[in-house]
């Protein structure tokens, strides 16, 4: 039996600048985090010849081809699986919509243990490439590339995104007291509205939006000087003006709920925040100086709390017999 676990991912600045229809022409950067919330991918060899797969639904199979779960199936067909085995996954939160980047982290996870459960051990710069390759190459998901390597790799990184197609991701070294003060500023509150990134990312054009991608390249670059010099008040601005220009990318990031609730957010003291991935619904993340958290989920009490901590590790294999 073979376990991973693979840490989601709250995305702070720099989104759709990792489309590759904008980075290949302009290059893109991200930061992001991963955090100690988990989806994990239990595989085990079956005595028979079938494929068993446990999610929010049960499939039994004989065939690769007719699983329905389409991460799963291309999984399989990447690795060379073709039967005797069953995948059962586990997570902390809904994955459903969530903005946290499930799907990828899904992905991921499914394919770390996959190839352990195969002999070998890959990189995580292999798995993020073999989850972009089935994601966007072979199921035509409307998506960018960063939650891929996100997950795979893990931590408080910014994500180059070159016109050659490369990507890095570097660290952004901060003391522990820093990172601390600025997970302590940190808040996420569940909107209660699931939503399919594909559908907000389908609504979205990238040539008719270029100035304003360059505008979330720069919050990006600022966001990260604002963390180097240790001014956390900064970085909260920037992400309050970060959302106001994605709300102008398409009418599907945001609604009157999701406004209201954030405009509930800034009365009660936040200096910033917005949801997490490509909006729509899922997560809402708010920043705020550390006295007025408690003001903060006192006025938005009717939404539900996901406490989370910093994650510094991306996929890996927890348990191998």
């Amino acid at each position: 039996m073979i376990i991973s676990q693979t840490p989601l991912r709250v995305s702070f600045l720099g989104g759709n600048t990792d489309l590759r229809n904008y980075f290949l022409n302009y290059g893109g950067l991200v930061l992001s985090t991963t955090i100690d919330k988990y989806i994990y991918c239990i595989v085990k060899k079956r005595f028979d010849n079938l494929i068993y797969i446990n999610y929010s639904i049960k499939e039994v199979v004989k065939n690769v081809d007719d699983i329905k779960h389409e991460l799963v199936r291309e999984a399989l067909r990447l690795t060379g699986i073709t039967g005797g085995i069953e995948i059962t996954f586990l997570s902390d939160i809904p994955t459903e919509g969530s903005g946290l980047g499930s799907s990828s982290t899904v992905t991921v996870g499914l394919l770390n243990a996959l190839h352990t459960y195969l002999g070998s051990t890959v990189s995580s710069d292999v798995l993020a490439q073999e989850a972009i390759k089935i994601e966007l190459d072979i199921l035509k998901k409307p998506i960018g590339i960063q939650d891929q390597y996100a997950v795979a790799m893990g931590g408080l990184k910014a994500y180059d995104f070159l016109q050659s197609g490369a990507v890095t991701g570097n660290g952004i070294v901060i003391s522990e007291s820093v990172k601390e003060d600025f997970n302590n500023s940190l808040m996420l509150l569940y909107t209660g509205i699931t939503r399919s990134a594909d559908d907000v990312l389908s609504s979205f054009n990238v040539e008719n939006n270029i100035p304003l991608l360059g505008q979330n390249k720069q919050f990006t670059i600022d966001g990260i000087d604002a963390l180097l010099r240790e001014d956390l008040r900064k970085f909260g601005l920037l992400l309050h003006t970060y959302w106001q220009v994605k709300k102008q990318l398409s009418d599907k990031v945001s609604n009157l709920e999701i406004d209201a609730m954030y405009s509930q957010a800034l009365r009660a003291g936040a200096i910033g925040g917005k949801v997490i991935g490509a909006g729509g619904g899922g997560f809402l993340l708010i920043m705020f100086p550390a006295n007025k958290r408690a003001k903060i989920r006192e006025a938005l009490k009717e939404y539900r709390e996901l406490p989370f901590r910093f994650s510094e590790l991306g996929s890996r294999i927890i348990f191998n017999v």
